[in-house]
């Protein structure tokens, strides 16, 4: 039987497939021009961006950071370039000890160096280079490059660095920089410039480097690098360049702080010299001090150890923190404010029989059988305590403080520097604000004698004092102190004054301030600086201090030879010269020292002879530096509160007593 082939049916069936075959082969054709139309057309830009990115990166061009110079151009904080190694813990292919370990045979690391990198890297993001050694020699480096493909993701930067030219002469006032932390880190990011931080590594941490960070640190730039695939540089496309920071021009005049310095040897203590017509600070001394270079790369254990934990405290600003009670220095304001509230008048006298009782207690005066009669320039020359025990009953607390107020006492300077401290400016309103019980926030009568000579709850940091001399110096007119004298800009150097008017007058009537200029002038020709400043070459006025640090108890003597070092009294001094056209004025103290004509005066002596004569003390002319007995002696209870003598869990305790001063107690005179 034969079979028949259906021919058209086959052709029907050919025809069909082929019509679908060539469908789908549209189909898929279709498909992809429309992808290459998304592709090409629609997100042309986008992937165009993306591949420009690929090709092009974008790197940030760290500016220099402005210097730091005294008044007379002498460089306080500078930069210098060297070289780093860095690991970028993201890139290394073997365990990161491994890698360390064979980089020390190429580069000498040290134990310290590991362990500031183990810190860092705990700080840092794991796509961030960190370093492992800094200031690499040019060997080093040599040495580095010839191995250097045998170490994926570790590199030798170029970096600018900080330098303290000076090391420890100035460190509380310049500060120094650090490493940005994760802290550093958040407060840059809710900065509004905080894209100007990209590429940054180091942020001012203290003192002047902090305060003016935002002027220092500069405009950051950047750099278009065109890469390969592997992400090797291969040519710069375009360059933004970074702005420099600001040059700080400062006040302070280097060789005065290094004569005041020296001439404290170890002492501990601080000394804030004024122009008082400017406001401009001549000199900021808080010794003991430190290396601020130690800090810039992360200071090492065993120093970080012996900075903290020294009895001494060398990294407490004590000028700006440490609170003291002014003693005998604070007379001279208390004779102003009799004279302006008309107390006293210069020939007012009484009689010192060495002793004022009120109620039953004695307050002694410091010489035994007293002054006899005094009037306000033997009170002031001779330092009596009893004329001003007398006045301090006769004002009352609230008076004296209305009064001092405006000379900045108790009250925040404005000086460029954070973390002032305000001291107590006693009054029966900060009683009542500063204590909890009823009984507590009452005002004894008691509480206000002591106040006349400087003690009870007056508390004042040392730059108030020197503010406060600073304004009596200038009659009145106010200036506000500060570091910065001018701001310079990096790029055209145009300079801008920081404090160009005065802050505010205080009216006071001139013949008032004569008679004591002319009583303070005294203290230096017959009072008791007199020795220090036997045959000056110009007229200075000056006041001593002593402020007690313990008590006594009733029927004792004082007897420093028999009582721990720290628990000797402080030494005070203020100053300002000439007399006549007060160029300089200061105030100083020396923790511990004794008495203020023989520990303070001399080194008041030093730095008035070197800024107004230009005169420097001979080496056998220098007051001797005290002994450090530390290992006699333990920290203070309450350094944060350096120095004060009247720390405020005592303070309480006395406000406790009902009646003020217990029966029978007596409080000794200031011996100046």
């Amino acid at each position: 039987m034969t079979e028949f082939k259906n021919t058209e049916r086959e052709l029907y069936l050919f025809r069909l497939r082929l019509s679908a075959a060539a469908v789908f082969v549209l189909i898929c054709f279709g498909l992809l021009l429309a992808r290459f139309l998304w592709l090409q057309v629609f997100k042309h830009n986008d992937y165009a961006a993306q591949a420009e990115d690929n090709r092009i990166s974008v790197v940030p061009v760290v500016p220099n950071r402005g210097l730091i110079l005294d008044r007379n151009g002498v460089v306080l904080a500078r930069n210098f370039s060297a070289y780093t190694l860095e690991i970028t813990p993201s890139k290394i292919q073997a365990p990161l000890e491994t890698v360390i370990a064979q980089l020390s045979e190429l580069v000498d690391i040290q134990p310290k160096d590991r362990r500031r990198f183990r810190r860092l890297l705990d700080e840092s993001k794991n796509f961030e280079s960190v370093p492992i050694r800094t200031r690499l020699t040019d060997e080093e480096v040599a040495r580095f490059a010839a191995q250097r493909y045998r170490f994926p993701g570790v590199e030798v930067q170029a970096r600018l660095f900080r330098q303290y030219p000076l090391g420890e002469v100035a460190s509380h006032v310049i500060g120094y920089i650090g490493r940005i932390s994760q802290r550093d880190a958040e407060r840059i990011e809710a900065m509004e410039d905080s894209a100007n931080y990209a590429g940054t590594d180091y942020i001012g941490k203290e003192g002047l480097e902090k305060r003016y960070e935002s002027a220092l640190h500069g405009t950051t730039g950047y750099e278009e690098v065109e890469v390969s695939a592997s992400g090797r540089a291969v040519r710069t496309l375009s360059r933004t360049a970074a702005l420099p920071g600001n040059n700080l021009i400062l006040s302070i005049d280097i060789e005065l702080q290094k004569i005041i310095e020296e001439a404290f040897g170890d002492r501990r203590g601080a000394l804030i010299a004024i122009e008082p017509s400017t406001g401009d600070v001549l000199a900021y001394v808080s010794k003991p001090t430190f290396d601020p270079n130690l800090f810039v790369e992360g200071i090492d254990q065993q120093s970080w150890d012996e900075l903290n934990t020294s009895p001494d405290k060398p990294l407490l600003n004590r000028p700006l923190i440490g609170s003291y009670p002014p003693g005998s220095t604070y007379k001279p304001f208390m004779a102003l404010a009799a004279l302006e509230l008309g107390k006293r008048t210069p020939a007012s006298a009484v009689h010192d029989p060495g002793y004022f009782w009120f109620g039953n207690h004695k307050f002694r005066d410091d010489k035994e059988g007293g002054h006899g009669m005094v009037d306000m320039y033997r009170s002031i020359v001779q330092s009596c305590d009893t004329y001003y025990y007398l006045l301090a009953n006769d004002l009352g607390v609230d008076a004296i403080h209305d009064f001092m107020k405006p000379f900045g006492f108790g009250q925040l300077t404005g000086i460029d520097l954070d973390n002032e401290r305000t001291g107590i400016l006693p009054s029966t309103a900060w009683k009542r604000a500063a204590y909890k019980r009823p009984e507590q926030k009452k005002w004894y009568a008691g509480e206000t004698i002591s106040l006349g000579i400087g003690q009870g709850y007056n508390s004042f940091t040392p730059l108030q004092l020197a503010h406060a001399t600073a304004i009596l110096a200038n009659n009145g007119t106010v200036m506000k102190p500060h570091l910065v004298k001018i701001i310079e800009n990096g790029v055209t150097h145009e300079r801008t004054l920081t404090v160009p008017k005065e802050s505010y007058r205080i009216p006071l009537k001139q013949e008032n301030i004569d008679v004591i200029k002319r009583a303070m002038v005294g203290v230096t020709k017959e009072g008791t600086s007199a020795r220090s400043f036997a045959n000056a070459e110009y007229v200075s006025a000056g006041k001593t201090g002593t402020a007690q640090v313990i008590g006594i108890k009733q029927n004792e003597k004082y007897n420093a030879s028999k009582l721990d070092e720290r628990h000797h009294d402080h030494a005070l001094y203020t100053a300002f010269a000439p007399a006549d056209n007060p160029r300089i004025a200061l105030a100083m103290i020396v923790e511990n020292g004794g008495f203020g004509a023989a520990a303070a005066a001399p080194i008041a002596r030093a730095a008035l002879d070197y800024y107004l004569l230009g005169k420097r003390p001979a080496d056998k002319d220098k007051p001797p530096a005290g002994k450090k007995e530390a290992e006699k002696v333990t920290a203070p209870a309450d350094m944060a509160d350096a120095g004060n003598t009247r720390p405020l869990a005592e303070l309480k305790a006395d406000a406790e007593s009902a009646g003020g001063p217990k029966p029978g107690a007596e409080t000794r005179g200031n011996k100046d």
